[in-house]
Parts: structure tokens; C-alpha cells; sequence
């Protein structure tokens, strides 16, 4: 991880929202995030340092509430185990992302869902 700030400089750096969501493991209210319907093509990035972790191509419609993708951009996440899900993380500065899922039959490639709170992502289209 690169991303080596003391919680004063998140503080200063992240909205209330985002320091919440990234720095103490927070989650946002389902179907209030600015990109659970969001369809644009480009890359979502991680909010706190601008890791790319995901491209609109990974992205689909879960109907859960939040914004999901079934595979992220190869290396930009840890998996912390939490029992029967996963902790997702960005590999550069450990900030909370949201919680992965497998086996909950989506059709799609891998049969995962990143369930991703937007607002520790931010958008960046092509």
C-alpha cells in the first residue's frame, strides 16, 4: 500500500461520506449511491487515491442496492476474509470498498458480485 496518511489528512482529504465509507468500514444506504444505475462507459476509480479498480465493462445490474461488477481490474483490490463474504480493499490505500459475493448465480463471467459503495468510488469516462 502507498497511500500512508494519518487519519487527520483523510479527514481533510475525504468528504464525512467517504471517510466513513473508506476509513472506518462504513456502507451507505442501499439505492442512494450515485452510481447504482450508472451505465457510462469509462473507469471507477477508488476515491481515496485514485486506484483504477474497475471499467464499466466489469459492471452490472445486481438489483442490490449498490453498484456491482463481477471482476476488477487485475491487482487494484485485497480480499480480507470475513466469515462467509470477503472484504474488498484498494490494494494502494487500504481503503474499505465494499464486500464481495460468489456463487449468487448472476449471468455473468465469474459468477462474483463486488457489491461496491459509490461513494468510495469516483468516475472517470473514456
Amino acid at each position: 500500500m502507498q497511500e500512508n496518511l494519518t487519519e487527520e489528512e483523510w479527514k481533510a482529504k475525504l468528504t464525512k461520506d467517504q471517510y466513513n465509507v473508506l476509513r472506518l468500514k462504513g456502507t451507505e444506504k442501499a439505492f442512494t449511491g450515485l452510481y447504482n444505475k450508472h451505465n457510462e462507459k469509462g473507469q471507477y476509480q477508488c476515491a481515496g487515491c485514485g486506484n483504477v479498480l474497475y471499467t464499466s465493462e466489469q459492471k452490472f445490474n445486481s438489483t442490490c442496492g449498490w453498484p456491482a461488477f463481477y471482476d476488477s481490474v487485475k491487482g487494484s483490490l485485497l480480499h480480507i476474509d470475513e466469515g462467509p463474504f470477503k472484504e474488498l480493499v484498494c490494494s494502494r490505500c487500504g481503503g474499505h470498498l465494499g464486500h464481495l459475493f460468489v456463487g449468487e448465480g448472476y449471468p455473468n463471467p465469474t459468477n462474483q458480485r463486488h457489491c461496491i459503495n459509490s461513494v468510495a468510488l469516483k468516475f472517470k469516462p473514456f
